[in-house]
């Protein structure tokens, strides 16, 4: 089973208001574990970065000026999402801006409920606990020292290792299994060698000695009445 774990960097928090995405960042998984590929992009959001935004990603004017427009890489982040389910840590969030830049493409928006949402599922396996990726990155031991700032693709890459726990871990059945195929060996048989008959009968002498045995039994059972 392909899914994809996604996320955004934008300007602020609500496309509505003009607020453009400025990074995309996708985690292919298979059977809920990570294959290697990955999609990023950073954006033109073709407006000024908030300062306040710009303090928890780090993406500023100067940086973003030469990076292509969203309608200059869509085809591509389809391409690489393709119909898998998308999971996403307050998907709600991340769901609503990409579907405002593809309304602003003239693109077909996505369902929102394609989208998995890892908050709804930590909330579920831990009520009134923090629901943070940071929370649940120290929960679940995923290393998280590397994320001084926010980045798209490195939260998707934390959050592949937080959904899987979410999942249950590393369990047999996330795994591909591996057909174990044994093949009979076929095994002449080699003919057998028919052995003389012992003798079973008693000798004499062992008549004589179960004789003698019988008369140090004091009043044997069978010679009751």
């Amino acid at each position: 089973m392909r899914e994809i774990i996604f996320d955004t960097e934008t300007t602020g928090f609500d496309p509505l208001q003009g607020h453009r995405v400025v990074e995309i960042g996708c985690v292919e998984l298979f059977n809920h574990l990570p294959t290697g590929k990955t999609y990023q992009v950073y954006l033109n959001p073709e407006r000024d970065m908030p300062e306040e935004a710009a303090r928890v990603h780090g993406l500023t004017d100067d940086f973003l000026k030469d990076k292509p427009l969203f309608a200059e890489v869509v085809d591509q982040f389809l391409e690489f999402i393709g119909d898998a389910p998308l999971i996403a840590h307050n998907a709600g969030f991340d769901m609503n801006f990409i579907n405002a830049e593809l309304k602003r493409t003239g693109t077909k928006m996505i369902p929102l409920e394609r989208a998995i949402d890892t908050v709804v599922m930590a909330r579920k396996m831990f009520p009134g606990a923090p629901a943070s990726l940071d929370a649940l990155c120290k929960r679940f031991g995923v290393d998280a020292s590397n994320r001084q700032l926010h980045g798209a693709l490195l939260d998707s890459q934390l959050l592949a290792e937080v959904y899987l726990e979410l999942r249950g871990g590393r369990q047999p059945d996330l795994a591909i299994t591996t057909e174990i195929i044994v093949e009979e060996a076929s095994v002449e048989s080699a003919p057998r060698e028919r052995r003389i008959p012992r003798p079973h009968a008693p000798t004499e002498d062992e008549l004589k000695a179960h004789e003698a045995f019988l008369t140090q039994i004091k009043e044997p059972l069978w010679k009751r009445a």
